[in-house]
């Protein structure tokens, strides 16, 4: 059995610990930058925690492996989640994140697809992340490989009209293959996103695009992973849509929902506070605020 075969059995208990991992040094991280992205990070951190340990087809030791499983991180300023995954697997040591952002490091605040083993997609500005994931899925299709290529896109950047021209090209083209993920963490940089620019009904929106959309708990390990498996292979159908309701700075109780920690950098007592509760685990989510 290959590698990324035995982390599909992976324990949700295990890929719990890894979200709260992912977590833990995003704080460590904006440490040593100096300011970091906390809470669009922690929206999607059981989402980065399920995909990379248990379901993407993925193999640290052949990161250019043809027929890997492309991922796409559209919300590139969440990187700061995705490196120490990218670690922890093998990709490359873990020491090399101790001088993140710093002269010299490979490690920006948007990944580098030319400098950093493992990474798909060099993000800057967003909004082009599903483009780009459809010329994949195409190429995987001219190939004749069977891989997916997801793309995970922030709620807020569903405001950029390229996206979508992505997904009725997507709809068009009959991309079963693309599957696409939106952390619909309610909020982005300049406020609510129903406020700023709605993007609700966000299901209904992309199946009139001709895409198959699921809606979950993006903070529910059992239900995202169940949403993943259930997954159609890539082939002729309908490209696939996981809308993942999820809560901004998901894991410290001051920053969820708050449009002050989009980006931020904790020093002191409150960094030791927001360590510690994270730490102690995720309580039970509002359903009120859900």
């Amino acid at each position: 059995m290959s590698d990324w075969e035995d982390r599909r059995n992976l324990s949700v208990e295990y890929l719990a610990d890894r979200a709260k991992f992912v977590r833990l040094e995003t704080l460590r991280l904006t440490r040593i930058a100096g300011a970091g992205h906390y809470s669009s990070t922690f929206s999607c951190a059981e989402l980065l925690s399920a995909l990379y340990y248990g379901h993407l087809r993925i193999d640290p030791q052949n990161p250019t492996w043809p027929d890997r499983d492309r991922f796409i991180l559209s919300k590139g300023h969440a990187a700061i989640g995705l490196y120490p995954i990218l670690a922890d697997l093998g990709f490359f040591p873990p020491t090399e994140l101790d001088n993140f952002t710093r002269l010299g490091s490979a490690f920006g605040d948007h990944p580098d697809m030319k400098k950093i083993t493992g990474i798909d997609f060099s993000s800057g500005s967003l909004g082009h992340g599903l483009s780009v994931a459809v010329g994949m899925a195409l190429a995987g299709r001219i190939t004749r490989r069977d891989y997916r290529t997801y793309c995970m896109l922030g709620d807020g950047e569903l405001n950029e009209g390229q996206i979508w021209e992505a997904a009725m090209a997507a709809g068009q083209f009959k991309l079963q293959g693309l599957v696409a993920i939106v952390d619909r963490n309610q909020l982005s940089i300049d406020g609510p996103t129903e406020k700023v620019m709605s993007v609700e009904p966000i299901h209904e929106r992309f199946a009139a695009f001709g895409w198959d959309v699921r809606r979950i708990d993006g903070h529910d390990l059992p239900t995202i992973l169940q949403t993943l498996d259930d997954l159609k292979p890539a082939g002729r159908g309908k490209p696939q849509m996981i809308v993942a309701d999820t809560i901004k700075g998901r894991g410290v109780k001051y920053m969820e929902l708050s449009l002050d920690w989009h980006v931020g950098n904790l020093v002191g007592q409150d960094y030791d506070d927001a360590w510690a509760e994270i730490e102690a685990g995720l309580q039970p989510r509002n359903k009120e605020n859900a």
